[in-house]
């Protein structure tokens, strides 16, 4: 009879579990996720390119011809290293050409500055003076001598001339003393002549030593301007050698070659650039940020970056700087955007994994995630599960004893997967993942738990959505 008993219960239990599983599975169903503690940041996720803050081309430091260039982009070199060259013959001879216009000039200023013969010539101008001095003193005595010959003669012709008269002189003896007087004036005018030509010769030699002191004078002069073309020339001379060292081009850095501008040889003018040199261990990221997110941006902030080019592991970063000025940028929709300038600055090691093992290089697009706010022990739930209410207020989809509720929360820090509840709910509350397929508030549903992504993990590759406002 008991056994009767416990048969009949059992079959009625079944029956009305059965019953009840029918009536549940015919409830909607939702699936839902249970609030929970994590850490949540806020971040600004931008497209972003690889730079570097400093490059070192290779330029041409005169016109001239280049040798050929054998480096080729990824060329590993050293500071010191010769990368680029100018034809040497063409600088070896400007060098030869210069050496000898400073050697001609040196010949010169020696000449120049010998002024032995000069010297002599001096010394025998002055011998010459000396020598018409006593020239022209006996000219000047023999005209006084003959002066006064010449009077005596005038005296003795009036003597005579007188005793003619009285018959004690013979005419012959007068006329013999007037030609004596006639003799002795032409004899007078002639050395008065020669003793004022004599005069005239010394004036003229006593200038000859003038002359050739002035002469020697120009010559040191000339020495002088000479001189002063030789430091012309030292100059010239030291710029061909200069132009001669600067023609072996050297890397100013250990790095690698990133472009080459110019391989075969040929004439360049001043200024070309040749190559362009770079240290890829200073690799860093430029991320063009809206300035409404860049505003949240501050140096020191840390960062992730991530995409096919940085491969299956984020790279850390942190915020070298925000530049100040901002600039227009069209979008591909068409829509003017006001973007900065972000920088940011890999850390050494995830650089070095970059650069010697994944291979990346200048100008690779990637994706930076900038944390700019985080929380520790937040209470956390999906994004998705967010929308706004009638009064334009964050309300959230709660399942409580089976039924449906929406709740008014209050919302603090939040990114394109989750956000942080301030008030609403509690700890372990399930709320709906997609609340706009969600019933009326009231309707019973039966929740399905999702797995919940955890808040703190890494971005997907495809991830493309930027950081809510």
């Amino acid at each position: 009879m008991r056994v009767r008993w416990l048969i009949v219960v059992v079959a009625v239990l079944a029956v009305a579990g059965g019953l009840a599983a029918q009536r549940l599975l015919r409830l909607p169903v939702v699936e839902v996720v249970a609030a929970s503690r994590d850490r949540i940041a806020q971040y600004v996720d931008e497209r972003g390119i690889t730079r570097l803050e400093q490059t070192y081309p290779i330029a041409m430091p005169a016109s001239g011809r280049v040798a050929a260039i054998t480096l080729v982009p990824g060329s590993r070199v050293s500071r010191g290293q010769v990368v680029a060259e100018m034809v040497q013959t063409d600088l070896n001879l400007a060098v030869a050409e210069a050496e000898a216009a400073l050697a001609r000039l040196d010949a010169a200023i020696r000449e120049s500055g010998d002024t032995s013969v000069e010297e002599t010539a001096a010394r025998q101008a002055g011998q010459q003076v000396e020598a018409m001095r006593s020239a022209t003193e006996a000219a000047e005595a023999r005209t006084a001598a003959s002066r006064a010959q010449a009077e005596f003669a005038d005296r003795q012709f009036h003597r005579v001339k007188r005793l003619a008269e009285t018959g004690a002189s013979t005419e012959d003896e007068l006329d013999r003393a007037a030609l004596e007087q006639a003799q002795s004036e032409v004899l007078v005018r002639q050395d008065a002549l020669l003793s004022a030509a004599m005069r005239s010769l010394q004036a003229a030699t006593e200038l000859l030593p003038v002359l050739v002191r002035q002469y020697i004078d120009r010559k040191r002069l000339a020495e002088e301007v000479l001189r002063r073309q030789r430091a012309e020339a030292a100059v010239r001379l030291e710029q061909a050698r200069l132009a001669r060292t600067r023609g072996k081009l050297a890397s100013p850095v250990d790095g690698v070659v990133l472009r080459r501008f110019v391989s075969s040889e040929g004439f360049q003018p001043a200024g070309t650039v040749l190559l362009e040199i770079g240290r890829l261990e200073d690799l860093e990221i430029e991320a063009e940020v809206l300035t409404v997110e860049a505003v949240r941006i501050r140096p020191g902030q840390p960062a992730i970056v991530y995409g096919p080019a940085v491969g299956d592991v984020p790279a850390r970063a942190v915020v070298h700087r925000a530049e100040p000025a901002a600039f227009t940028k069209i979008s591909p929709l068409g829509v003017e955007q006001q973007r900065v300038k972000v920088i940011l600055r890999l850390e050494p090691q995830d650089l070095q994994r970059l650069v010697h093992q994944q291979g990346i290089g200048l100008g690779y697009r990637v994706r930076v995630r900038i944390e700019t706010a985080s929380r520790q022990n937040a209470l956390v739930v999906p994004r998705s599960a967010l929308f706004r209410g009638a009064q334009g207020n964050w309300q959230l989809a709660a399942v409580r004893q089976g039924r449906i509720q929406f709740v008014d929360v209050q919302v603090g820090l939040r990114n394109d997967e989750h956000a942080e509840i301030l008030s609403g709910i509690e700890d372990q509350q399930p709320v709906v993942v997609a609340p706009e397929a969600c019933p009326a508030p009231g309707t019973r549903v039966r929740a399905v738990p999702v797995e919940p992504q955890p808040a703190g993990s890494a971005p997907a590759d495809d991830v493309t959505a930027q950081t809510s406002q």
